[in-house]
């Protein structure tokens, strides 16, 4: 079968399709940019890639009619204010063109919305389903609580509250009810619904046989990470407050924090239907969920996370459009070394930021990553989805991997930290030698005193970097 995927970058997305190439289908891939699609699924055989903005109606003709099933995992949660409208706006233009192909079947991954006072976010999932209802095709919605699964933003936030504070002071929400549902279990629904007439025109809630509050959650994530927590519930912290108490422990933006928050006061519960026994689905525990997690980890293979998306940052345009790095009207910070042993320099470069931390005055690093959090940036907190491996779109700490090619021996990065300008940072080995170059556009006066302003700073840890960068200890 002939399969469209949108969100093929995104957490979901990126997921379904070693599942779906595995099955033997040819799939179209909807990406906002290719230049952030890895080279193994650019390159598949059965894969094309299309570049459409859901946005923009126009974009959308790049669709084939000859589509058989289509996925529709467009969720926008953080990446503005009006993401009720924005989601709304997708799913119209998303059908409207839908219903001019072949399709037989939309597959559609939601939220459950079951409680009476919905947040805005789930309210909105319900919205689209609404929207994507057709009498030229059959949907078929799964809606999904809390996902548990490597790089999931319920995850990673629960695993940052619990692995970091051994006495948590937390907000009321943490005794709200839910029922977690494992990653592989999702995957599972998504793909056995295929052409599968015995769900067209159905919705089904999909959620793990456990119910527990996030205390709960926290800690029999503790229990399994071997960890002892204690967690207290406080009643007067307000919702905003207890967004920006999210937002400083753990990875998630601002932005991401204040929905979760709304969403969390929510209880997600399911309501029991027939699917497991119509598609043969036995979905596993919690606890369960967590170690297999946690086996991904281990095997540094997580193929996706919730940071991969750019609304973790601060793109609002495609990534290939900030490549050319600009000559005119910026300051520029190049140093040049000698290389001793190329194989080694190319790995301390593919393995920067993260736990790794950036080879020299990690302490500087941390403090600029703590003041860009404080003006509501993204800090250091997004780390780097492997430890060994980049490609182009990833996050790395408060970057973007704007290209990486190690045969080519370039690694280029984008600033997502918040700055009067716009900043890039650039690795490239050429003739035995690596250039190291830092480049600043200021935007305004305001841009220009930064610079000058941190121009001590950078001397001495670009200096410190690039040599830690050609020198084996």
């Amino acid at each position: 079968m002939r399969i469209l995927l949108t969100g093929a970058t995104g957490y979901i997305g990126k997921r379904l399709i070693p599942i779906l190439l595995e099955t033997d289908h040819s799939l179209v891939c909807c990406v906002r940019d290719k230049q952030r699609v890895p080279e193994e699924v650019s390159s598949h055989e059965r894969i094309e890639l299309i570049e459409v903005d859901f946005l923009k109606e126009e974009t959308l003709q790049r669709i084939p009619k000859d589509i058989d099933i289509a996925y529709y995992l467009i969720h926008s949660m953080s990446s503005s204010m009006k993401f009720e409208e924005l989601e709304e706006r997708c799913a119209v233009h998303f059908k409207k063109r839908i219903e001019e192909t072949n399709v037989q079947q939309v597959i559609y991954l939601s939220g459950i919305v079951n409680d009476q006072q919905l947040s805005k976010h789930l309210q909105s999932r319900k919205n689209v389903e609404n929207t994507l209802a057709s009498e030229v095709y059959s949907l078929t919605t799964f809606r999904a609580g809390i996902i548990v699964g490597s790089g999931s933003a319920s995850f990673e936030i629960i695993r940052d509250l619990t692995e970091k504070l051994p006495i948590m002071i937390a907000p009321k929400w943490i005794n709200t009810k839910t029922q977690p549902i494992g990653i592989r279990n999702v995957l599972e629904y998504l793909t056995k619904a295929i052409a599968n007439d015995k769900v067209y025109n159905q919705s089904y809630d999909i959620f793990g046989p456990d119910t527990l509050t996030y205390k709960d959650m926290m800690l029999q994530f503790a229990e399994v990470r071997k960890l002892k927590r204690t967690i207290i519930s406080v009643p007067v912290m307000t919702p905003k407050l207890s967004s920006y108490w999210l937002y400083f422990i753990t990875t998630t933006s601002y932005k991401l924090a204040k929905n979760l928050v709304d969403s969390m006061k929510v209880e997600v519960i399911g309501k029991p239907s027939n699917i497991n026994e119509i598609l043969d689905i036995h979905p596993m525990t919690y606890k369960q969920a967590v170690k297999k997690a946690f086996i991904k980890i281990e095997q540094n293979s997580v193929i996706s996370s919730w940071k991969d998306s750019l609304i973790s940052g601060i793109f609002r345009e495609k990534i290939s459009s900030y490549i050319k790095v600009p000559e005119y009207g910026c300051f520029k910070d190049i140093k040049k070394r000698k290389i001793v042993d190329e194989a080694y320099t190319l790995d301390k470069i593919w393995s920067i930021g993260g736990t790794n931390g950036w080879y020299y005055a990690t302490f500087l690093w941390k403090i600029r990553g703590y003041m860009d959090k404080l003006v509501g940036g993204i800090g250091l907190r997004r780390g780097r989805r492997d430890q060994t491996t980049l490609n182009a779109g990833d996050p790395l700490d408060f970057w973007r991997v704007l290209y990486a090619d190690k045969e080519e021996k370039r690694l280029l990065l984008f600033a997502e930290m918040r700055l009067p300008g716009e900043a890039w940072l650039e690795f490239k080995i050429e003739k035995n030698q690596l250039l190291q170059r830092a480049t600043f556009r200021p935007k305004g006066i305001w841009g220009r005193i930064y610079w000058y302003a941190v121009l001590p700073f950078h001397g001495f840890i670009f200096n410190g970097m690039i040599n830690k960068l050609v020198k084996k200890r």
